[in-house]
């Protein structure tokens, strides 16, 4: 008998604590924001998240109204719609409100690598030191070094003036990606390939080839993150995850030359916090993707905003020629490609602002927070709510702001000028005649703001700027209209196209 009430009590236990993980006794307290667990237990609104993350929350706001809080996947997310109300989150201590507990699930998930204390302080110290001030001036040099092995090394061979066609997103993502690589990773030792031609020509061949499989694994992170793969793609993941950790092994990283400081320091710190070499493989792999993930997609779409717009290409274009016209170099037959450099790169407000247009219209990360204790928001109408300990705030400023027709007006256009003043100043936005700090936020904001935005940005600006100078462009199709976006990848950077673009570019002299 007693038996049988053991028994009888443990399967109640497991039945309620099943029932507890799936969300089941979940209520809301008072002064929590409204509840909507959704109809499927544990899962809630994922599929409708991941379905359509833009729409699931346009309709959620509408019936919760700026601050509600949702089931997607076995947490609770919070999220704040009122962009008057983000500086409250970004500002609160993590002590509160951390940043580190989502990213170290998904680094760990994605890459394989298992942060250690010291890795953020790692990460961000060399990035401060690497990716901007001095160390960005030399990291935009190495850049332009690559572009200049990828895209122009055959300009200055008297090649004549054809038409080459090509896939608009494949050709701006793979010159993107293989410059940043070989500015971060290092370039082949002439020693080793017999020759500099030899080492140059072993440095294109080896970085497309990394970038096919790069763009295998691309493919596969959305769903990879939310862990929703199926077992044969998961098998394909495994390899590739395999194959990166080997080809960007810390042995063979080391037999490169002009590594860049960003890629040394960090392997070196971690070696010396006593980190293992195969989880520093796996690190070289995470700043692999994070740095070159999204720029090439960017790229893309501003390359493609502007030739649908020629008005913004005239404009940019104009603003270019001046621009190296004014630093003593021109574009003609038989020299050498022009030398952009960082400083260069700092007098084009014109390509600051379609850049900024570009992030602002396709741009959709989700910035996320865990609750690590009961917090009080208070909203810019004066709510106060309570965040429970153990959920997560989130805020998609897409919606709240980068697609807010009180902030941007018709804001679905793109407006190359839109955030420059006439005298090349930056302009202010307001909403209900209140100036606003956050008007779009593709790099996140306060300590989770991205510590390689200012890379990013000198490397898409880089491209962008050699491509007006160097070449004619134009689309093969004129009247082919801007395709729409692959939304299954929002909430992780920049959106791919569905259909293919293409493009026919020609050497300007």
């Amino acid at each position: 008998m007693v038996l049988w009430v053991v028994l009888l009590c443990t399967l109640v236990s497991s039945l309620l604590g099943g029932l507890y993980v799936l969300g089941v006794f979940r209520r809301q307290r008072p002064n929590e924001p409204p509840l909507d667990k959704g109809t499927i237990p544990w899962l809630g609104h994922l599929l409708e998240f991941r379905k359509d993350s833009s729409e699931f929350l346009k309709r959620m706001q509408s019936k919760h109204g700026d601050v509600f809080t949702v089931l997607i996947g076995g947490y609770y997310f919070t999220f704040v719609m009122d962009p008057f109300s983000f500086g409250t989150i970004v500002k609160e201590s993590r002590s509160k409100l951390d940043f580190r507990t989502s990213a170290t699930q998904l680094v760990m998930q994605a890459f394989g690598y298992k942060p250690i204390k010291a890795t953020y302080s790692i990460v961000h110290t060399s990035s401060l030191k690497h990716l901007m001030g001095d160390g960005l001036t030399v990291l935009t040099q190495a850049t332009m070094e690559g572009f200049r092995k990828l895209l122009l090394f055959n300009l200055s061979s008297g090649e004549k003036r054809v038409w080459q066609e090509e896939n608009l997103f494949h050709y701006c993502y793979n010159i993107v990606f293989r410059a940043g690589y070989l500015a971060l990773y290092g370039t082949e030792p002439p020693r080793g390939a017999g020759s500099q031609e030899k080492a140059e020509e072993q440095d294109r061949l080896h970085s497309n080839q990394l970038f096919q499989e790069f763009r295998k694994y691309d493919r596969l992170f959305p769903r990879l993150a939310y862990a929703l793969l199926p077992p044969k793609d998961k098998r394909e993941a495994e390899r590739l995850k395999r194959h990166f950790w080997n080809v960007l092994s810390v042995k063979k990283v080391w037999q490169k030359d002009n590594i860049s400081g960003w890629i040394s320091d960090q392997d070196k710190l971690l070696a010396e916090n006593g980190v293992p070499e195969y989880m520093r493989e796996r690190f070289m792999f995470m700043l692999l993707w994070a740095s070159q993930g999204n720029t090439g997609p960017t790229a893309f779409w501003l390359l493609l905003y502007l030739l649908k717009h020629p008005e913004a290409l005239k404009a940019v274009r104009g603003e270019v020629d001046k621009v190296l016209k004014e630093s003593g170099q021109e574009v003609k037959a038989g020299s050498p490609p022009v030398t952009v450099t960082r400083d260069m790169l700092s007098q084009t407000p014109l390509l600051d602002s379609a850049l900024e247009e570009t992030l602002r219209l396709v741009a959709a990360p989700v910035l996320v927070r865990a609750v690590l204790e009961d917090t009080s928001l208070r909203t810019s109408s004066g709510t106060e709510f309570t965040l429970r300990r153990g959920d997560r705030v989130a805020l998609f400023p897409h919606i709240s702001v980068q697609m807010n027709p009180e902030i941007h007006e018709e804001p679905h256009k793109f407006k190359y000028d839109r955030f420059v003043n006439p005298d090349g100043t930056r302009r202010d936005f307001y909403r209900n005649g209140k100036k606003l700090k956050f008007v779009s936020m593709p790099w996140g904001a306060g300590v989770s703001t991205c510590p390689g935005r200012f890379f990013a940005t000198a490397e898409m600006k880089l491209f962008v700027f050699l491509m007006l100078s160097h070449f004619d462009l134009e689309l093969v199709d004129e009247e082919e209209e801007i395709p729409a976006v692959d939304i299954s990848r929002w909430g992780f950077g920049t959106m791919q196209p569905v259909r293919d673009v293409r493009f026919r570019h020609r050497p300007r002299f």
